[in-house]
């Protein structure tokens, strides 16, 4: 009897730790007014060397990276990178799978390979764009919360 209440307990537990609700995010009047905003701007995330490029057209991620974003140089290339990695795989999860996850928000994969080096500017603006959208849409594409 003992051994199976131990087995039962340890799915209990996990059942709950799955379905504990998603942390809040503090986000200023300052950050929901750059996610309102409609500057239209696209942010081309490119790389000359690698042929590398992304373009965004979410409005309002120009202006929050230009006012609510850390600014470059805050973090490492090898962080940004680590966590690149890691919200690709997840997004990339979510774009192949579109009668689970909202295809609005997933249009298509990205294809990032983690032995080429796009440089710091490529990954900066890729890893603030991720944490923009988490953020703006509520998503969590990795195990950190996306905090600025």
């Amino acid at each position: 009897m003992k051994k199976r209440i131990l087995p039962l307990l340890i799915v209990f537990s996990l059942l709950l730790s799955c379905t504990a609700q998603k942390e809040v995010l503090d986000i200023s009047k300052e950050e929901q007014a750059a996610f309102n905003s409609d500057d239209g701007q696209q942010v081309e995330i490119k790389d000359e060397e690698t042929e590398y490029e992304i373009i965004i057209i979410d409005p309002g991620f120009f202006t929050w990276l230009n006012s609510i974003a850390r600014p470059e140089g805050y973090y490492s290339q090898s962080f940004l990178e680590n966590r690149n990695a890691i919200m690709v795989t997840n997004w990339n999860i979510r774009a192949t799978q579109p009668l689970i996850y909202n295809p609005d928000l997933y249009q298509m994969p990205i294809n990032y390979d983690q032995n080429i080096d796009y440089g710091y500017e490529v990954n900066y603006k890729l890893y603030n764009y991720f944490i923009y959208f988490q953020r703006k849409y509520n998503q969590r594409l990795g195990p950190f919360i996306p905090r600025i």
